[in-house]
This record gives C-alpha cells, sequence and structure tokens, in this order.
C-alpha cells in the first residue's frame, strides 16, 4: 500500500492505492482518493493525521536505524526499452504459440529468447554467464540453465517462421514497402579446427585462416532494416549464397518489385542471370578492368560525361564510397565554379555506356542482359586509388629485396606488383616489380564502374543506391564487433544456428530503437545506446524486512530513450513490487 500521485489538467492528486498482481499483470487498486496535493499541504488535519501514524508506526524510530539498510544490489532496469520493443513486434505472444506447437517444454519459450537477446544487446557472454547473471535485471521472470539450451534447438527448427513473423509485423506495423534489397556476404570464425556439416575452413574475411568458420548472407533494406539472413557452409563461395537468399525473397515475402545491391563479390554472369530470372533487378559493381577493349575505350573517351562539380572541398568527408560528393552541384554551375581555383574543386563525372553481358549456361546456350554501365571518375577517388598503389608498390618493393618473405605475403594481396624471375622451387627466389601492371593500374586512377539492370532508373538514384551498400556493411561491423557475435560457445549445429539467430534478434531490436530515436533527431552510436540503457539502475535495499528500489542517476541519453520510448520513468524510491517491467 502506498500514496500515489496523478495528474489531472494543471493538478496533482493523492490517492491510497495497493498493488495487485491479476494473470501476471500487476494493476493498482485505488482504496482512497486524498484530494488535491496542493489543499492536503495546507490542511492541518492532514498533518495532525501525519503525525499520529507516525508514532503508531514508529516511524520516527525507523528512520534512526537508517543504518540498519542491507547492503545495496544493484539492478538494470533500462531493458525495458527493448522489452517494449519486444512486445510492439508481438514477439511474446508469438514465441509462446510457437513452443506450443513445436514443443512439450514447459517454460517461456518469449522470457528465456528475451534473456538471452537483452543480455547480448547489453553485455555479451556466453549462454552459461546469461544465466548466472539473470538476477542482475530487475525482476525478470526466474528460468533454469537448461531452458537457455533448449530454447536454442527450438528457435532453429522455426528460423523461417520467425523471420516471415518479423517481416509481416514490421512492414504492417509501419507501412513500410520494400523496393530496394541490399545483399552481402561474411564469414564468422570458431576457435576451433574440428569440422563438421556446417563448419568448414573456406576464405576467411577476418583474416582467420586456421578456424573453421560459417558464411553469413545478410538481406537488409534501405533503412538498413532486416529482412532476413541465411548460413553457409564455411567453404561456401560468396557468388553461390545469392541462389537460396533469392528463392527465399520469392517463395516467402510478398513482394512485388525487388533491386538487389551487391558489390563485386557476387558479380558473376550465372549470379545475375539468376536475379532476372527470379524477377528482379540488380545494381552491382563492376569489375571494370576486365571488361573487352572496345568497352575499356568508351570507358576512357571523354566524349559523353556529364560532369557535377562541387567546390570548396578540403576533406574526403564529403565524398561517398564511389568519389560521389553529397552536395553535388549539377553542371550548370560551372560557370561559376570555373571562377575559384582549381584547387578548391574537386570533379565528378559520369557516363551511361549501353552493355550486353553475354551468358553461356552449363549447356552451352548463350543468354544477353542488356544493362546500364554507368562508369564514374571521381578526382577524390583518383588521390586514393595512387596513395593506395604506391603503399603496395613500396611493399613489393621490399619483398624483391626479401624474396625469402614472398610465401608468407601469398594470401595477402602484396604479390599484385611483383613478376616471378624464377621458380618458387628453385633455391634462389627472385622477383622484379611488374611495371606493366602498375601502368595498367595508373589508367584506372578515379574510375569506377556500376552495372545495373534498371535501364530506367535516373543515374543519381543508381548511384545512391549503390553508396547506401554501407548499411549492410555497418550491419555486419555491428553484429561483429558491438554485439560480438564471436567468440560462439556452441558446438552442434543446432545451438549454433539457434545463436545466430538470437544474434538476429538483437539486431533488430538494436536497429529498432535506432530508427525510433532517429524519428525523434536523437542521433548517436549503438555503444552509446548500450551505455546509456546500462546505467538506467536501481539499487536494491531491504529494511525492516521491506525491500525498495533507489533509482540512480543515469545520463542524458537514457532520458532521451525513455522520452522517445514514451515510457515513463520510475521514481526515485520505490517498493520492489511497485516497479512493473
Amino acid at each position: 500500500m502506498f500514496i500515489k500521485t496523478t495528474r489531472s489538467g494543471k493538478y496533482e492528486y493523492l490517492q491510497i492505492v495497493k498493488s495487485e498482481r491479476i494473470n501476471g499483470i500487476t494493476r493498482h487498486k485505488v482504496l482512497m482518493n486524498l484530494g488535491r496535493k496542493e489543499e492536503i499541504k495546507k490542511n492541518p488535519l492532514f498533518k495532525r493525521l501525519a503525525k499520529k501514524l507516525a508514532e503508531i508506526t514508529s516511524l520516527n524510530e525507523t528512520r534512526g536505524n537508517i543504518k540498519d539498510l542491507s547492503p545495496a544490489t544493484i539492478k538494470n532496469w533500462g531493458y525495458v526499452v527493448y522489452k517494449r520493443i519486444w512486445k510492439s513486434f508481438k514477439l511474446d505472444n508469438f514465441l509462446e504459440d510457437l513452443r506450443k506447437n513445436d514443443s512439450k517444454a514447459e517454460f517461456n519459450l518469449s522470457n528465456t529468447a528475451f534473456l538471452m537477446v537483452l543480455q547480448h544487446l547489453l553485455e555479451p557472454m556466453s549462454k552459461l554467464k546469461t544465466f548466472n547473471h539473470k538476477e542482475k535485471f530487475a525482476k525478470l521472470p526466474n528460468l533454469k540453465l537448461p531452458h537457455l539450451y533448449r530454447s536454442l534447438d527450438i528457435l532453429s527448427r522455426n528460423k523461417d517462421k520467425i523471420e516471415d513473423h518479423i517481416f509481416y509485423q514490421n512492414y504492417d506495423l509501419w507501412n513500410r514497402e520494400i523496393d530496394i534489397v541490399f545483399y552481402d556476404v561474411t564469414t564468422f570464425a570458431f576457435e576451433s579446427v574440428r569440422n563438421d556439416g556446417l563448419r568448414d575452413f573456406g576464405y576467411s574475411k577476418d583474416n582467420k585462416h586456421n578456424e573453421v568458420q560459417v558464411v553469413m548472407g545478410l538481406l537488409i533494406d534501405s533503412r538498413g532494416f532486416p529482412i532476413g539472413y541465411e548460413l553457409f557452409r564455411g567453404s561456401t563461395f560468396d557468388g553461390k549464397t545469392i541462389t537460396s537468399a533469392l528463392n527465399n525473397l520469392k517463395k516467402r515475402f510478398a513482394i512485388k518489385r525487388v533491386i538487389i545491391v551487391a558489390d563485386r563479390g557476387l558479380n558473376s554472369k550465372i549470379n545475375l542471370k539468376m536475379i532476372k530470372d527470379a524477377g528482379y533487378g540488380y545494381i552491382v559493381a563492376s569489375r571494370i578492368k576486365k571488361l573487352n577493349e572496345k568497352v575499356k575505350e568508351k570507358i576512357f573517351d571523354p566524349e559523353g560525361y556529364t560532369e557535377l562539380t562541387s567546390t570548396n572541398i578540403t576533406t574526403d568527408s564529403n565524398i561517398d564510397s564511389n568519389g560521389l560528393n553529397k552536395e553535388d552541384n549539377e553542371s550548370k554551375n560551372k560557370g561559376d565554379n570555373n571562377r575559384r581555383s582549381k584547387e578548391d574543386k574537386e570533379i565528378f563525372r559520369y557516363k551511361v555506356i549501353d552493355y550486353t553481358n553475354s551468358i553461356r549456361d552449363g549447356d552451352r546456350k548463350v543468354h544477353k542482359l542488356n544493362e546500364n554501365l554507368i562508369v564514374t571518375y571521381s578526382s577524390a577517388r583518383a588521390k586514393r586509388d595512387k596513395i593506395d598503389r604506391e603503399r603496395l608498390i613500396e611493399k613489393a618493393r621490399k619483398l624483391v629485396e626479401e624474396p625469402g618473405r614472398v610465401k608468407a605475403y601469398m594470401k595477402r594481396g602484396r604479390l599484385k606488383y611483383l613478376k616471378k624471375v624464377s621458380d618458387y622451387e628453385e633455391e634462389n627466389l627472385s622477383f622484379t616489380i611488374n611495371e606493366e601492371i602498375i601502368k595498367r593500374d595508373e589508367e584506372f586512377d578515379g574510375y569506377y564502374g556500376i552495372q545495373t539492370s534498371e535501364k530506367n532508373m535516373k543515374v543519381k538514384d543508381i548511384l545512391n543506391a549503390y553508396h547506401t551498400l554501407w548499411k549492410i556493411e555497418e550491419s555486419f561491423r555491428l553484429m561483429k564487433s558491438t554485439l560480438e557475435v564471436r567468440p560462439v560457445f556452441h558446438w552442434t549445429e543446432s545451438r549454433i544456428k539457434g545463436h545466430f539467430l538470437i544474434c538476429f534478434l538483437s539486431f533488430l531490436l538494436e536497429r529498432e530503437l535506432e530508427c525510433i530515436l532517429l524519428r525523434e533527431e536523437v542521433s548517436c552510436s549503438p555503444e552509446k545506446i548500450r551505455e546509456a540503457l546500462n546505467e538506467m539502475e536501481f539499487a536494491e535495499v531491504e529494511l525492516n524486512g521491506e525491500k525498495y528500489y533507489i533509482k540512480t542517476k543515469g545520463n542524458e541519453l537514457s532520458n532521451k530513450i525513455l522520452k522517445a520510448m514514451h515510457i515513463k520513468p520510475p521514481n526515485n524510491v520505490l517498493y520492489t513490487n511497485e516497479f512493473d517491467e
């Protein structure tokens, strides 16, 4: 029983209420309405009543024994932010229904999965440590360690159903539409050399060549929001992963129009044909150095380029990965730009070339894809290309002087500018600098190519779409760093897949919170969000058999997050049973 303050209009009112838990939900039952707060303060009758109650309950004696407070236990309550998002996707009810249909297990799948997701978001650790640290969250339901592991098996078996639920909840909830899908692939290594049906040795994007790994293909929308993912055997080549991803898109998601945006790793002729056969379009980086000589002549021919310029650029911060300035001015400003110093002006120009991509399938039948090849030239990119090349040339010169080190560098891309003079088997290895390749690369300084099936799409929209590919790269960085997918502490295929689904759900909640904050014009990194939520804590103390929460001071971002989520912060001091997640 306690006194509760409520507001109506510009006045505050006091009530005597008690907390009741009905069907697992805490309700407040009003026992007495005391009236307006201002009037109570002025009323001498209430003062005499308070004094008498203090005498009856020995309040003064209790205050004198403040030293009898128990040692404080710190509890996190910031998790309520992610709990609100979890419920907004209706994952609580959906996972419970899933558990009932999938297993005879008598534990709450939603509570168990949420604990693992929450721990992954706030402080990634193993499932055993997650269980041992579960008490640090204020009033989360009690769970048993086997429930965590069994949850992974259930989640693994129902991955597609969970993704489908998230997809339709997400796009129905916000009336979102998908027209452009970004796809990329990365690898996650295990601290092991034992391979199996899923883990295997392969090309590692993290330079962990002596460990088994799995390959993940991730699909996101233009906001960087996850649509789905696929896990592949660790030896799978990037280009072969897209088939499964496309099949899932077409079979599971009712998406009318999709344009796949991907980097060079997915740009094989067979992949492009599969994308077209599936009824989708594509925007992919082009390997312009490997195109035929006629196309190269068009690339280097200055005729046909449209120039975009931007002045007073002092750093590369305004130039995207393709050299496109984020605040380009059309060439109508060219007259003004010519009056400025050339040192202050960065050049960006593009050309659209009609291109026919010929593909020979397994039956030797030739298929033709009519594409646009968009070639861009950026002076900022040219400077970067030159610096990168000179760095590699310098390393190559050192290897010429120390040929015994060559084998150690063969897998690191540093033999590009070396030409072998003697065989590796010979005792006296010798190399020289390959001037021919250096000269060829110089010609391509500043040039970049993009192939697309979207012949009616505006050039700038295509460039912007490709530039947005950084969001999926950012997503992988988030999963590998902030959310710490590695190390993976599981060894069976089912548990490994369940672990990755927990990581995916964590990514889903974190990205959704970022989007909510951006709508409220609150821009912050995932690291800052984690820090803010971790600082939202109670000190739990006990006095005379009663347990209390004393709220610790959060930071400025904590308050902004609560406001954006429309969550009322708890009182500074409250009985533990007054806190309702």
